[in-house]
């Protein structure tokens, strides 16, 4: 083994011993939520944004502040309501009479981790602000060009329970996001350690930060390295597929899937392969990582029919199925 590989091998080890410091620190605060932590910090190195849903109690927001703290990353919350407006989010222009001029007010779109708490709590017109910042990473104010500070990343919240007062967020939106993910009840022992810990008199919790941009930054360019074998791209190309066209694949589902996943959850998949190969410490994919991340990755791309619906059939039962029935690659 040559200098250069022993010199990679000890940054490799280095980050690892980070970003387990990383959950470390989130630790302090939350209890559980251990495959959501892992899920935005694959997001991170992904550059890539996440909608989180649950009902109301779960921790999703102080997770996300909690791990925003962690890495020392410019945090900003927008509460989405009903009456909130487009230049609540990204910004206006403010006339100024001393100088005769417009100014640029930047919103608190601004940020590294912006949390879009509740997002579907907002009409169309507020959520699709977020459209061009999430996709193009920048801003368009008056006839000025404002890019985004780097990294950033949008992790939006949304209450899956109540109907009253919310809209749906259209397709086009949806598939801008990485990963969906599910946030459950805890278990029995974590209820009782959260239970423990909060219905004592307040006390504060320093979090500390132990992963800087620039580790970040690093994480991200080892994606590149990680190698993915040839018939495990072909695996994950089947799996997209087999959403368009079950029948193809055997799998009986046709009528309960309006239309399926698009090219980005193909290239979403393949990115966070990769990025779990990195933070677990390695230069290669394993087929467990596509299976393990293939929910969260399509779950919010499938169009359920509406015999589905009434059929009480989630987006998850038919992943499953889909999971079970496409062969995995020999390798």
């Amino acid at each position: 083994m040559t200098n250069t590989d022993l010199n990679k091998q000890f940054a490799r080890h280095e980050l690892l011993e980070k970003i387990n410091a990383l959950r470390q620190e989130v630790g302090k605060v939350i209890v559980g939520q251990e495959q959501l932590v892992e899920r935005l910090i694959l997001a991170l190195i992904c550059r890539s944004h996440v909608l989180i849903e649950g009902i109301p109690g779960l921790a999703k927001t102080l997770t996300v502040n909690t791990l925003s703290r962690a890495l020392g990353l410019a945090f900003s919350r927008i509460q989405f309501t009903p009456d909130l407006l487009p230049g609540d989010v990204t910004g206006t222009m403010i006339y100024n009479p001393a100088s005769g001029q417009f100014l640029s007010e930047k919103g608190p779109v601004f940020a590294n981790i912006v949390l879009a708490d509740e997002i579907n709590r907002s009409p169309a017109k507020v959520q699709s602000a977020l459209l061009e910042a999430m996709q193009e990473k920048q801003v368009t104010l008056g006839k000025e060009v404002m890019p985004l500070p780097r990294p950033f990343l949008v992790l939006a919240t949304q209450n899956p329970v109540e109907q009253e007062g919310t809209y749906p967020l259209p397709e086009a939106q949806v598939d801008r996001f990485m990963f969906k993910l599910k946030v459950e009840y805890p278990s029995f022992d974590d209820e009782l350690e959260v239970m423990r810990r909060m219905s004592r008199p307040a006390s504060t919790v320093t979090v500390n930060e132990v992963l800087s941009r620039e580790d970040l930054d690093t994480l991200s360019e080892q994606i590149d390295s990680v190698y993915i074998d040839p018939g495990l791209e072909q695996y994950i190309v089947h799996l997209i597929c087999a959403t368009r066209d079950p029948g193809q694949y055997g799998i009986d589902i046709n009528e309960l899937i309006r239309f399926g996943a698009s090219p980005r959850a193909t290239i979403n998949l393949a990115l966070a392969s990769r990025a779990m190969a990195v933070v677990q410490g390695r230069d290669f994919v394993l087929p467990e990582d596509v299976r393990a991340l293939a929910p969260d990755v399509l779950r919010h791309r499938l169009a359920m029919s509406y015999k589905a619906e009434a059929r009480g059939i989630s987006s998850d039962q038919l992943i499953e199925m889909i999971l079970e029935t496409v062969a995995i690659p020999n390798h």
